[in-house]
């Protein structure tokens, strides 16, 4: 399990043909007065393919990545999947007992999260602790190798994500996700709490609805007790994903390698996938058009493909749980950031929970929370693990442990060097 520094270096040729299969794109015709009713409007995405054919420049933000992000490689072996090379960023504090944090995406999402919030958590100051971060590409996403065995579902993501943290040396670390990367950190404490994974933190939360059977008080007070305006504007904001805004997750989860035949060869089409996305499930977020091609460019340069990342979402909901409504519960510390236009905004007397020992409301904020609100969703996580915060000192002082083993063997060597000096015939025991 060698670490491998790694660069971005994308083929001259395999930009050439980016452009070449832009300049043959054929758009469709659009309704009058469509909008975004019927999904990404036309002119929207003439626009990006002009500028992805004929003015962005991946090399300029290539390099960008490269010079912020410090990525490595490493082979990582997963129990009856054999050994994946698994792609990360990895930037520790200058405190040296900074508490280890692996940071997990999702989908349409990628290590390309984590560079907004990356110098916020490596900060050192007086005022707030600071981290050790590390976040992977998950496999068959960004440029980590992808699985060739049907199967790899949550708990083999969580054996990377965990595996790849005691690689690094770090026994004992937190976490922080959203989407995949909830269910995902949710599992890696399921199975690694305590012993390794100390605490998780996450922006997207889920829970069982009220039921007369299997959550019966949580139904009566559903009953009998209003809910808060926000509340209802959360109930409101689930309601039109239900409804209209998960059509990519039912062919996701279903038929993934049909789909990911025009992901796979159509830029434009993959442009429009995902661009749907950043917009519909933001918080009305300023979307820059060279932000856009290089977090869509991140996809369509995958060492797998765009259909790699797919597949996820059939081995997950093909499985016999559903992750994202699980009922088991966690037993180590959790913390909840709540962004009003995440997809599933629920009443936080849904969401209450023994070890929930944090929660944080924001006023703005989507989806995306580490691109769109880093800074909120950083102090979120200062709040939490930093001194007077409820998840403070779970990583124990790493630090200051090595300090007092280096006192204790130091003291032990002057008393044995006393003994020594003063009875000299021990010298030969």
């Amino acid at each position: 399990m060698a670490e491998r520094p790694f660069k971005i270096a994308v083929s001259d040729e395999r930009i050439a043909i980016l452009k070449q299969k832009l300049a043959l794109a054929v758009f469709p015709d659009e309704l009058e007065g469509a909008g975004w009713d019927y999904g990404v409007p036309l002119g929207d995405l003439q626009r990006l393919v002009a500028r992805w054919k004929e003015g962005y420049d991946w090399r300029k933000y290539e390099a960008r990545l490269n010079d912020e992000l410090p990525q490595f490689t490493r082979d990582v072996e997963i129990e009856g999947f054999g050994t994946l090379n698994i792609h990360y960023v990895h930037k520790k504090s200058q405190i040296i007992d900074a508490i280890p944090l692996l940071f997990v995406h999702g989908w349409p999402g990628s290590f390309y999260e984590v560079k907004k919030i990356l110098p916020l958590l490596v900060e050192s100051s007086p005022n707030h602790p600071s981290f050790h971060v590390i976040a992977f590409s998950l496999p068959g996403y960004g440029f980590s190798e992808a699985p060739k065995k049907p199967g790899f579902a949550i708990k083999q993501y969580a054996e990377i994500g965990n595996k790849l943290m005691l690689a690094l040396g770090y026994d004992e670390y937190v976490t922080q996700g959203g989407d995949w990367g909830y269910a995902i950190t949710r599992e890696i404490a399921e199975i690694y709490g305590h012993k390794h994974s100390k605490a998780w933190h996450t922006n997207v939360q889920m829970a069982a609805p009220p039921h007369p059977i299997h959550r019966p008080l949580l139904f009566l007070s559903h009953l009998f007790t209003g809910y808060t305006p926000a509340e209802k504007a959360g109930l409101e904001r689930t309601r039109w994903f239900s409804e209209n805004g998960r059509g990519y997750f039912m062919e996701q989860s279903t038929q993934p390698q049909t789909l990911g035949y025009s992901l796979a060869d159509s830029p434009s089409g993959l442009l429009a996938w995902i661009y749907e996305k950043l917009v519909t499930w933001t918080d009305s977020y300023p979307w820059d058009d060279d932000e856009v091609l290089t977090w869509i460019s991140i996809y369509w340069f995958s060492r797998a493909g765009p259909t790699a990342s797919l597949r996820i979402y059939y081995e997950v909901f093909k499985g016999s749980t559903n992750p994202f409504t699980s009922t088991a519960p966690t037993t180590i510390p959790m913390g909840y950031s709540y962004f009003p236009k995440e997809l599933f905004v629920l009443p936080r007397r849904w969401l209450k929970a023994p070890n929930l020992v944090f929660e944080s409301e924001h006023e703005r904020g989507g989806h995306f929370a580490a691109h769109e609100q880093p800074k909120e969703l950083v102090d979120d996580l200062r709040k939490m693990f930093g001194k007077g915060g409820p998840a403070f000192g779970v990583v124990p002082d790493l630090y200051l442990g090595m300090q007092i083993v280096a006192i204790v063997i130091s003291g032990f060597s002057e008393a044995t060097g006393a003994m020594l000096h003063k009875h000299p015939a021990a010298r030969v025991i």
